[in-house]
């Protein structure tokens, strides 16, 4: 038989899938993949359950429920100032890796380049190489993770159609700086480009750090399209529950390539969801510092067993360095050993970067209970001390 496209189906498993396969496997606690063990509030959960007895539970809007729509645009206002026409600049996706699709195929053409910033996250670059675009590389390197000017100024040229990049950043637990995403925003106007702002980790941000979206900058109200999830905010990743804020004419092009993809989400999920947007803030400062103790639990642990905790600002990972405990083994098999062997699954960084080449880091997941994680620091040390 003739050879499918080679686009997908020549990607191998996802590396969280195959971590998560083997921590099932070996009864290993699962701190590789990124989806929390308690489910979010439940006055959400009660809405969906009954607005799906209620119904209707026929093809809501193309676009999304109203409800949620409004609520998005709401939410932009009270958080960042954005003045957003709910109408005809918000979208309801099925999961934000579904709005990065629409994004990408909408706006996309082969003979583009996009601008990528790596450690990315491993769905960008397949749908990026299925539109027939170019990708360009910028590469963040621990411990600091800067981003560089020579290495942007490189990437951009008359070609590039677009930049899309994820603050806060998984893998790397990254928040962007006001004067990174200054810089980002200057190459954006200076070669007339959209830019894609994954978002969905925006209300997980600790310590002194603040989330700033690239939209709100002088001149990228027009060329930014920002998305959010639901699962990450409300921890129901199960829902795949994703939304676009986008200018009109953006949204337009977006808008027709997500009729196309799965045209529409359940109403009933999207309901609820609206009434958690509609949230106090409270709801959202506690979740990001009830995070920001796991963060620190986690890492007071793996730091006491001898790994050196780079810094985390954001989302729900962070990196650990072993190279004092084990400096010659790849990261991709001591992966597979503390969790065959500990008992404690992470994930390698090393799909993340093009290259292969990451350095001898490992992620872990830290939005578990407590009593998981100190399982987990208990299984290390008692693997490292051994």
């Amino acid at each position: 038989m003739k050879a499918p496209n080679e686009v997908f189906s020549g990607q191998g498993t996802t590396i969280f899938t195959v971590m998560s396969a083997l921590a099932v496997e070996q009864g290993a606690i699962n701190l590789g993949q990124g989806f929390p063990d308690e489910d979010g509030p439940e006055e959400i959960r009660r809405a969906a359950a009954q607005a799906l007895l209620e119904g209707p539970n026929q093809y809501p809007p193309m676009q999304g429920v109203p409800e949620l729509r409004q609520a998005v645009a709401d939410h932009n206002k009270r958080f960042y100032g954005l003045e957003i026409d709910w109408a005809s600049e918000v979208l309801v996706t099925s999961g934000a890796t579904e709005a990065l699709a629409d994004c990408l195929f909408g706006l996309l053409s082969p003979g583009d380049e996009v601008v990528l910033i790596e450690p990315l996250y491993d769905s960008y670059l397949p749908i990026v190489n299925a539109t027939g675009a170019t990708a360009k590389f910028v590469r963040l390197d621990p411990p600091d993770w800067r981003i560089s000017e020579e290495q942007l100024s490189a990437a951009f040229s008359e070609k590039t159609k677009l930049v899309l990049f994820n603050s806060p950043m998984n893998p790397i637990g990254k928040v962007f700086t006001d004067a990174e995403l200054a810089m980002i925003a200057q190459y954006v106007d200076r070669f007339d480009t959209y830019a894609i702002c994954d978002e969905v980790y925006e209300h997980l941000v600790f310590d002194e750090h603040t989330h700033t979206p690239l939209m709100t900058l002088p001149g990228m109200r027009e060329r930014t399209a920002r998305i959010g999830s639901a699962g990450k905010t409300f921890s129901l990743t199960g829902w795949k529950i994703g939304y676009i804020t986008a200018p009109a004419k953006m949204m337009n092009a977006i808008a027709k390539t997500h009729q196309f993809v799965t045209f529409t989400t359940p109403p009933a999920l999207q309901k609820a969801i609206a009434l958690g947007l509609n949230k106090e803030r409270d709801y959202f400062d506690e979740l990001a510092k009830d995070m920001q103790r796991k963060r620190d639990l986690l890492s007071s642990g793996l730091a006491q067993i001898g790994f050196d905790i780079l810094p985390c600002h954001g989302t729900y990972f962070l990196i650990g360095d072993y190279s004092a405990i084990d400096a010659k083994r790849a990261p991709d098999e001591m992966c597979k050993r503390l969790t065959t062997d500990a008992k404690v699954a992470s994930i390698p960084l090393t799909p993340f970067y093009v290259d292969g080449q990451s350095g001898q880091v490992l992620r872990f997941c830290f939005c578990k209970r407590a009593d998981v994680l100190e399982e987990a620091i208990d299984r290390l040390t008692r693997f490292f001390s051994g």
